[in-house]
C-alpha cells in the first residue's frame, strides 16, 4: 500500500468540537496545494456548519482517511472504516496520544513527505466478536479491546471460556479484558496486563479484580478463537469503551482476531518506545 498517488482525502473531526472549523479549512488548503480533494463526513460537517458526505460514501471514494482529535476519534474511525481497507492518519488536537502521534503544526510538512513515499504504514491487528442470542447474530469489530464485565456492581461475574473448542478457564471477579497489542497500553495495562509490541499478531486475556489470586493475564497466538458463556447471569461486552452489548446465560460470544488489520500511517521516524517513555514516564 503506497500513498504517493493520493487524489482524495476524507476528514473526520473530533465530535463536539466546533472550534475545529478553522482547522478544517487550513487542512483543506494544505491538501489543495497538491491538487488533492478533501471531503468531510456528514457528522463532522454538521458540527462546523458545512456540507458533508455520509461516512460510507466517503470511504468508498477516498484514498486516505484523516482524523483530527485524539485516540478516541481515531479508534472510532478505524472501526467504522474496517471493511474499506483504507490507510488512516491520526492528527492529535491536544496532548500526544499513543496512536495519533502527529500534531497540527507538523501536518503540512508531513503531507509533502508522505506524497514522496517518506512514511510508513503499520498494520495493527483487530478483534472480531460474534454475539449469538435468541434475537440473532451480531458481528462487532474492536481495535483496542473487548471488556466482558458485570451489569451490576453488587455481584461478581462468572465467565466460562473455551479456546479452540476446549475448556480453558473460569473467571470469577469483575470481568475479563480481551485486548489487541495496540490496546495493551489501555485498560488492560491498568488491570495488570503486559505491554505488547503493537505489530505482533497475538492478543491477551487480562482478568479484572479476579476472586482468585492465581488468575493471571494470558497471551494467546493469532489463530486461537475464544468462546465465552456466562452461566449464572447476564454480562456486558464493552467494545473499545464506545459500544455496549448485553448477552445472557443462553447466549455466547466468540472472539478472535479479525481477518483484516488496521493500516495506520506514521512518520518514518515514529518510535513506539519513545511514545511509551513519554506517556508512561519510563526512564524518568
Amino acid at each position: 500500500m503506497k500513498l504517493t498517488n493520493i487524489k482524495k482525502v476524507g476528514l473526520i473531526l473530533r465530535p463536539s468540537t466546533p472550534e475545529l472549523r478553522a482547522v478544517f479549512h487550513d487542512i483543506k488548503a494544505m491538501f489543495e496545494k497538491y491538487e488533492i480533494e478533501v471531503f468531510i463526513d456528514i457528522a463532522s460537517a454538521r458540527m462546523i456548519n458545512i456540507y458533508g458526505q455520509k461516512f460510507e460514501i466517503l470511504c468508498e471514494n477516498v484514498d486516505l482517511l484523516l482524523t483530527i482529535g485524539g485516540d478516541g476519534t481515531l479508534i472510532s474511525a478505524v472501526r467504522r472504516a474496517y471493511s474499506y481497507n483504507l490507510p488512516i492518519l491520526g492528527v492529535h488536537a491536544g496532548k500526544l496520544g499513543f496512536l495519533a502521534d502527529l500534531n497540527l503544526s507538523e501536518l503540512e510538512g508531513f503531507i509533502e513527505k508522505m506524497l514522496q513515499g517518506e512514511c510508513r504504514i503499520d498494520e495493527r491487528v483487530m478483534l472480531e466478536a460474534v454475539i449469538t442470542t435468541g434475537a440473532g447474530v451480531t458481528k462487532i469489530i474492536a481495535f483496542n479491546d473487548i471488556v466482558l464485565t458485570r451489569p451490576s456492581i453488587s455481584k461478581m461475574i462468572h465467565l466460562e471460556m473455551r479456546v479452540d473448542g476446549r475448556a480453558f478457564n473460569t473467571y470469577y471477579g469483575d470481568g475479563v479484558i480481551i485486548s489487541t497489542p495496540t490496546g495493551s497500553t489501555a485498560y488492560s495495562l491498568s488491570a495488570g496486563g503486559p505491554v505488547l509490541f503493537p505489530l505482533t499478531r497475538v492478543f491477551v486475556l487480562t482478568p479484572i479484580s479476579p476472586h482468585s489470586l492465581t488468575q493471571r493475564p494470558v497471551v494467546l497466538p493469532a489463530h486461537f478463537e475464544i468462546e465465552v458463556h456466562t452461566p449464572e447471569q447476564s454480562a456486558l461486552a464493552i467494545i473499545d469503551g464506545q459500544d455496549i452489548y448485553e448477552f445472557g446465560s443462553e447466549d455466547s460470544i466468540v472472539i478472535r482476531l479479525a481477518d483484516e488489520s488496521a493500516h495506520l500511517v506514521h512518520r518514518e521516524e515514529f518510535n513506539y518506545f519513545e511514545v511509551l517513555k513519554e506517556k508512561l514516564g519510563w526512564g524518568a
